[in-house]
């Protein structure tokens, strides 16, 4: 059995609700890196030492664990600690639909044309929408690869718009048969 699992992709591909999916069906303790990017979620960005010293004290209090989230770039001192990474990928007209969504449940109103969140709402629609298509520069599908190439333990690739059940049974027939190879 996998231990310390993390799971990355483009905002709004499913990175949470799966790691959170998966905790409840594991022996894992949950861990999303929005808790440690962000002091004030969303808005403010807490210091890289910080949120390295608060994540590290964090995986060293459990023995098993999912991370989930892009902690690309300031994380990249935990790549040894994963012993499996599973990248989420799905379509971008079906992501940004459901980014455009949650925006509108997080914020209400405030998040429509005339609301005190539009521009704040739109700019991070505007920044999700680059992933498939920019460079290295911003968090993308290009700067994830990267990433990923440079990963010593085994990546499970889960590409295409998947429900969460077919996720978890993705994941755990990955875990079961990697069990079985390594008796």
């Amino acid at each position: 059995m996998k231990s310390r699992i993390h799971i990355l992709g483009a905002s709004g591909s499913g990175t949470s609700t799966l790691g959170d999916a998966l905790a409840n069906i594991l022996p894992h303790t949950h861990l999303d890196t929005d808790d440690y990017f962000w002091t004030t979620k969303f808005t403010e960005p807490r210091p890289v030492p910080e949120r390295r010293e608060m994540l590290k004290e964090e995986l060293f209090q459990s023995e098993r664990w999912i991370l989930s989230g892009s902690l690309v770039g300031w994380g990249d001192c935990f790549m040894p600690y994963f012993d499996l990474v599973i990248f989420l990928w799905i379509p971008p007209d079906v992501r940004l639909a459901r980014l455009q969504q949650r925006e509108l449940e997080r914020y209400g109103a405030a998040a429509l044309a005339g609301g005190n969140l539009y521009e704040q709402s739109q700019a991070f629609l505007r920044w999700a929408a680059l992933y498939d298509h920019a460079g290295t520069e911003v968090r993308s599908k290009t700067l994830h690869e990267q990433w990923l190439a440079e990963l010593s333990c085994p990546i499970l690739r889960i590409e295409g718009d998947y429900s969460t059940e077919e996720r978890i049974a993705m994941v755990m027939n990955f875990l079961k048969a990697d069990f079985r190879h390594n008796k």
